[in-house]
């Protein structure tokens, strides 16, 4: 048997405007806004970590160096603290090995397949993960860490999934499923095909991409010569629908939440979710939520 590549470089496209939280996004990136106390960032590296992830290549866009400095050491702020008896624990996370940190530019917007084809002289020929830091998947274990589990058993490429209201599945990919593989509890599945975004009516089912993939290096090829799809991008959807047929494609339920942080009531539901659940204030949250209702 052929011991497979694991799992140790991850792409993070973190290159887009974030248009749909202007004013907040003029100068920060979206990726930097906070759940709580923490980026969304934060929390997407945090989940690679969990699965074994050592390499964070950022795809990054002009203004997006907060991200970079983000998982740098801030020498005068730590030293302040230091000088104050002032706890860092709070500021490991943040930390990030010499190397393990790496950004690429994507000069021109031309879409999530041409965000992660800037990654290639990196990813070079591994298989790699790709978390979209918009979609805050909350899991124990992580989304990742579920998605990296199942790539030990079978190889090949996997994505996450999701079941979401059918009248729901245009604004997302979605898979054509197949058979469920037994042993898993129906967590996974064959995948036989993808769409970008369909009308409703050509759905072949309403389970979605949900912002992670393990994918072969070889897709890189694929959209280093892929046209244009949906919205005028080049689409990650479409390079992975090129390689259904030649290499092995399954879908991973994910066991746990998701929060589509792209949009603004989904960013409120997933703070206000993730502050009833913590102990130092969800208590608190949640007799503040209950006195707003009441007013």
């Amino acid at each position: 048997m052929t011991k497979r590549k694991p799992i140790k470089k991850a792409v993070f496209p973190v290159a887009g405007l974030g248009t749909r939280f202007l004013p907040a996004t003029k100068v920060v990136p979206k990726e930097m806004l906070p759940i709580v106390d923490r980026p969304l960032i934060q929390y997407a590296v945090d989940e690679a970590r969990e699965a074994g992830i050592e390499q964070m290549i950022f795809v990054t866009g002009r203004g997006k160096t907060a991200i970079i400095d983000h998982f740098d050491i801030a020498f005068e702020l730590e030293a302040t603290l230091r000088e104050r008896e002032k706890a860092l624990a709070i500021l490991e996370p943040t930390h990030a090995v010499p190397g393990h940190i790496i950004a690429v530019r994507q000069q021109v917007p031309l879409g999530l397949g041409h965000a992660i084809w800037c990654a290639r002289a990196i990813v070079g020929d591994e298989p790699f993960a790709i978390f979209l830091p918009d979609e805050l998947m909350i899991g124990s274990p992580g989304c990742m860490k579920q998605m990296v589990d199942a790539y030990d058993d079978v190889g090949g490429n996997l994505i996450s999934v999701l079941e979401v209201p059918r009248e729901d599945v245009s604004s997302y990919g979605v898979i054509d499923p197949g058979a469920a593989l037994p042993g898993f509890d129906g967590r996974l599945t064959e995948v036989k095909g993808l769409i970008e975004k369909p009308p409703i009516e050509q759905a072949p089912s309403n389970k979605i991409i949900s912002g992670r993939y393990i994918l072969q290096p070889e897709v890189m090829r694929t959209l280093e010569n892929q046209e244009k799809g949906a919205g005028g991008e080049i689409q990650l959807t479409d390079a992975m629908a090129r390689m259904i047929g030649t290499q092995p494609f399954h879908a991973v339920t994910f066991a746990g939440r998701r929060f589509d942080c792209g949009s603004k009531l989904g960013f409120v539901e997933a703070t206000l979710a993730l502050a009833l659940e913590r102990e130092d204030m969800g208590t608190d949250v949640r007799a503040m939520a209950q006195r707003l209702l009441r007013e």
